[in-house]
C-alpha cells in the first residue's frame, strides 16, 4: 500500500518570508499579505491541492542584529511588519471545509490561562482544524519589547515550557466536563457546576487556580506541533509534539534529527511513530524541467543578498555586518535559534560554508532544500527525500508568493495524485486526524492525557 505525503504550506504574514527580495518579482503579490481575501483564496487553492494543512510561522520582535539595527531588515520587508496570524483562521476556516491552521504562539511571552482560552475558541470556531505551534522563542527584541532587558537562557526558556504544558493540559482535559453544558431551560441551569473543576496549578512560573474559561472543544487539546532540533527541544519534542517540523539542507541532517526524536518517543513510552513529521522545501515548478530551471534562474535576479544576512542575523543572533564575505561561518553559542546556525556550522562534517554562499543559498528558499523541475522531477524529489530523511511529509514554502503554491497545485498535486501520493481530506474531520489518521483527542499514552480526570482519578 503506497502512503501519502502529508503537505502543509509554510507561511508568515509578512512581506518578506523565506525568499528575501523576490517580493520584488512582478508575478508576487505579497504585499497583500494584510488582505484577508489573499490569504482565504491561497487556502481554497491549497484545499483543492490536497494540502492538509497551513503552517503559520510568528516571531514578536524585529530582526534587528545584522547592523545593530533593525534596517536592513525593514529595507527588506524581512518578516516585517508583521500581523497576527491568529486572527485569520476563523476566515479561512469559514470559506474552506477540510484544511486545517497551525499557529505559532510563544510558551515565553503568552500566559497560558488567556493562550487556552484562545485556543479552544479557535478549535470551536473552526469545528476543531486548528493546531499549535509549540515555541520557545528566540529574539532579544522580543524579550525587550515585553518588559524584560533581554531573553532568558535557551534551556530556561524549555524548563518555563514544561510547566506551561502543565498548566494549558490541566485546562484543556481535566477543568471542564464534556457533558457540564447541559443548557437545561427548565431547571435554570446552563452549565452544571458538578462537573467543572479547578485546577489549583501552584508551580515556580506560574500560579492557576482556574477554572477555564473556555468550555472543550471537539480537539480539547489542539493539534500540537513542535520545531526545536536543539538537545532540549528534540526532548520537549518527544515529550509533547504531535507533529514535528525540522528545517535542514540536506536529507542526512533532517534525518539525524528524526531518528533522535524516534528514540526519545521511545524512551517517553510513546511509540516510534507517534508523530507526524514534516521537512521544509520550497518547490520551483512548471510543465518542463527547462521551464522550471528558467523560472530559478529568473528569480536569482531579484535576491537580496543584505535581507538575507538580517535573516540570518534574526535567527541566529549572530551579526556578520562588516564581515569578509568569504569567510567561513563559525560556530558560537548564542540563545537565540540554534539549530538556524549549527545547520551552517557544525552539522554538516564534510561542509565548510562561507558568509557569501551561506547568504545565496537562504535568499531563495530560507534553510530547506529548493526542488525545480516537471512535476515528475519534484514527485521523485519529494519522495527520495521522504525515503533517505524518514519523513511523513513537507511544509512547502514559496518563492513567489501566491504564485509558487499556485504552480504546485496546478502541475504537482495532479502527479501526486496519479502516483497514489496524496490523501484526500475528509470534511468534517479534525485537524488531528486529518493528520494523524485516528481519533480527534489526545492518544491516551500522550502527556497531557494524564491530566484527564479519568487518570487521576477524580470524577470525568
Amino acid at each position: 500500500m503506497t502512503t501519502p505525503i502529508m503537505l502543509n504550506a509554510f507561511e508568515m504574514l509578512v512581506p518578506a518570508f523565506q525568499s528575501p527580495g523576490l517580493w520584488r518579482h512582478p508575478a508576487d503579490r505579497s504585499r497583500e499579505y494584510n488582505r484577508l481575501d489573499y490569504w482565504t483564496d491561497l487556502a481554497r487553492t491549497l484545499e483543492d491541492g490536497g494540502f492538509s494543512g497551513i503552517f503559520l510561522a510568528d516571531i514578536l520582535g524585529q530582526y534587528d542584529v545584522f547592523g545593530g539595527d533593525g534596517d536592513a531588515a525593514m529595507r527588506g520587508g524581512v518578516q516585517y511588519p508583521i500581523l497576527d496570524p491568529s486572527v485569520i483562521i476563523p476566515a479561512i476556516a469559514a470559506q474552506t471545509s477540510t484544511i486545517g491552521v497551525g499557529v505559532t504562539a510563544s510558551t515565553t511571552y503568552e500566559h497560558p490561562y488567556l493562550l487556552a482560552r484562545r485556543f479552544s475558541t479557535l478549535d470551536h470556531f473552526t469545528d476543531g482544524r486548528v493546531g499549535w505551534n509549540i515555541v520557545t522563542s528566540y529574539q532579544d527584541s522580543a524579550a525587550r519589547n515585553l518588559g524584560l532587558s533581554g531573553q532568558a537562557p535557551h534551556d530556561q526558556r524549555y524548563d518555563r515550557a514544561e510547566e506551561y504544558m502543565d498548566v494549558v493540559y490541566k485546562l484543556w482535559e481535566a477543568s471542564i466536563d464534556d457533558d457540564a453544558i447541559v443548557a437545561d431551560a427548565d431547571a435554570g441551569i446552563f452549565v452544571d457546576p458538578e462537573r467543572v473543576r479547578r485546577i489549583d496549578h501552584v508551580g515556580e512560573h506560574f500560579r492557576v487556580p482556574g477554572p477555564a474559561l473556555a468550555e472543550p472543544s471537539r480537539q480539547r487539546t489542539p493539534l500540537l506541533f513542535q520545531a526545536g532540533a536543539s538537545p532540549r527541544g528534540l526532548a520537549f519534542a518527544a515529550k509533547h509534539a504531535e507533529a514535528i517540523f525540522y528545517n535542514g539542507p540536506t536529507p542526512e541532517i533532517v534525518r539525524g534529527w528524526v531518528d533522535t526524536v524516534r528514540g526519545d518517543l521511545v524512551a517517553a513510552g510513546r511509540t516510534a511513530d507517534a508523530v507526524k513529521i514534516f521537512t521544509m522545501a520550497t518547490v520551483i515548478t512548471a510543465a518542463t524541467d527547462e521551464e522550471a530551471r528558467a523560472k530559478y534562474e529568473d528569480y536569482q535576479r531579484y535576491v537580496d543578498p543584505e535581507a538575507a544576512l538580517a535573516l540570518f542575523g534574526g535567527w541566529t543572533g549572530v551579526d556578520l555586518a562588516g564581515a569578509d564575505i568569504d569567510a567561513p561561518i563559525e560556530h558560537l553559542e548564542t540563545e537565540a535559534h540554534q539549530s538556524a546556525l549549527s545547520t551552517f556550522t557544525t552539522l554538516d562534517p564534510d561542509r565548510v560554508w562561507t558568509i557569501r554562499e551561506m547568504a545565496n543559498f537562504i535568499s531563495i528558499g530560507g534553510r530547506g532544500p529548493v526542488i525545480v523541475g516537471s512535476p515528475t522531477t519534484v514527485v521523485d524529489e519529494l519522495e527520495r527525500w521522504r525515503e533517505e530523511a524518514d519523513v511523513d511529509g513537507f511544509n512547502l514554502s514559496s518563492v513567489i508568493r501566491p504564485g509558487g503554491q499556485e504552480d504546485f497545485v496546478r502541475h504537482v498535486s495532479p502527479e501526486l495524485r496519479r502516483r497514489g501520493l496524496l490523501a484526500e481530506q475528509r470534511p468534517g474531520a479534525t485537524f488531528r486526524e486529518a493528520v494523524l489518521g485516528k481519533g480527534p483527542r489526545l492518544a491516551e499514552d500522550h502527556r497531557g492525557a494524564s491530566f484527564r480526570p479519568a487518570a487521576v482519578g477524580t470524577r470525568a
